[in-house]
């Protein structure tokens, strides 16, 4: 019974709070991406600055939701390791999850089989990517078309 409720409440506390995060930003993507208005909420910094720069919305939201921290996290490494691509990742993440929630809460499905499924998705994906990449690095004129 109670803590059934409690799991349940828990894990789609956990959905509604990345999928916000990753809604958030996602208004900020493409050429009609709109901007944010950011305004600081120390007692030292109450400055306001607008944006459209997914990276700086992520790292100005404070969060206590875990998953919406893992969310953040996520796009944090990649804007560490490539510099750019976090709304991307962060977008890429939140619609995942978003499907996640309908086949937990609708089709019953336990997360570490979706888990399972995206792996399975992952490893289609990059042998597809694999198989259709072609190798110009040694080839100047190649590389530069």
């Amino acid at each position: 019974g109670t803590n059934v409720d409690k799991g349940e409440n828990a894990r789609l506390s956990s959905f509604v709070g990345a999928i916000s995060i990753a809604d958030l930003v996602k208004t900020t993507l493409g050429p009609k991406g709109m901007d944010k208005i950011l305004q600081h909420v120390s007692e030292h910094n109450q400055s306001v600055s607008v944006t459209n720069d997914g990276a700086t919305i992520l790292r100005s939201v404070h969060l206590d939701n875990a998953a919406a921290k893992v969310l953040v996290d996520i796009a944090r490494v990649q804007d560490d390791e490539v510099g750019d691509g976090t709304t991307s990742v962060a977008v890429l993440c939140g619609e995942l999850l978003r499907e996640a929630e309908q086949l937990v809460t609708q089709q019953r499905i336990h997360p570490q089989t979706i888990a399972a499924g995206w792996r399975l998705a992952r490893t289609y994906a990059r042998e597809a990517l694999e198989s259709a990449a072609v190798d110009v690095s040694s080839d100047d004129a190649g590389f530069r078309d």
